[in-house]
């Protein structure tokens, strides 16, 4: 088991969290630049195909940085993000699924229905499946924004039971749909849904292999 490096500082986790974050961004490039360039039009105008090239050439991007960022956390700096997290309680796997409960209830709310039913009867099957795709991509890559913004902040601040990840996450991926989506209700929505990721990353022990299907879920159902 490869051990963490001693001289490794806070700054370092900062930096990995802030190129996931910037990792995301990439699809802005083709989203607003490139992508209309070649087509000719606008997103909501774009055909099956070329929504489904869309997101193909944004996960293979994603998956290139979020390799290399494992990369670097494991081999430089000696921390593995998979290493299994203690044995958890009965009342955090209550506090889980209450998270969850409130998060898919504030999700029904705000798509009026099941966002999964939703998003199949406006898209179809062959849009609906690399979407999703897409958002189980995107959700390793803003665990990654939480992960490493939480390890940089329990570096600095020497206290490990504050969700720092989550006002991190909040604060970067969450914050940014107030842009990329242009509304204030979604944007605020997203920044609580950082902050209740970061306290269901602390709720599993820190254990990515639990912690990732539980955030999964909370975001894409």
């Amino acid at each position: 088991m490869v051990e963490e490096k001693r001289n490794v500082r806070g700054i370092n986790y900062l930096c990995l969290a802030i190129c996931a974050f910037f990792g995301l961004g990439t699809e802005a490039i083709y989203f607003y630049w490139l992508e209309p360039m070649i087509y000719g039009s606008e997103a909501p105008d774009w055909n099956v195909g070329q929504s489904v090239i869309h997101w193909i050439i944004t996960c293979i991007t994603w998956g290139i940085i979020t390799y290399f960022i494992l990369r670097v956390s494991k081999r430089r700096y000696g921390f593995d993000i998979f290493r299994a997290g203690g044995k958890m309680k009965p009342w955090q796997w209550l506090c889980i699924a209450l998270c969850i409960i409130l998060s898919l209830s504030v999700s029904y709310m705000d798509w009026d229905g099941f966002k999964v039913v939703k998003e199949f009867q406006k898209n179809g099957w062959i849009k609906f499946i690399f979407q999703y795709i897409y958002y189980f991509v995107e959700t390793a890559l803003f665990t990654l924004i939480l992960v490493y913004g939480q390890k940089a902040c329990e570096k600095w601040f020497r206290k490990e039971n504050i969700p720092y990840g989550g006002i991190i996450l909040a604060a970067t991926w969450g914050a940014a749909h107030f842009f990329t989506k242009g509304s204030i209700t979604i944007g605020l929505l997203s920044m609580l849904s950082g902050m209740a990721y970061g306290l269901v990353y602390l709720l599993v022990n820190r254990d990515i292999r639990k912690a990732y299907p539980i955030l999964a879920v909370m975001f894409i159902f």
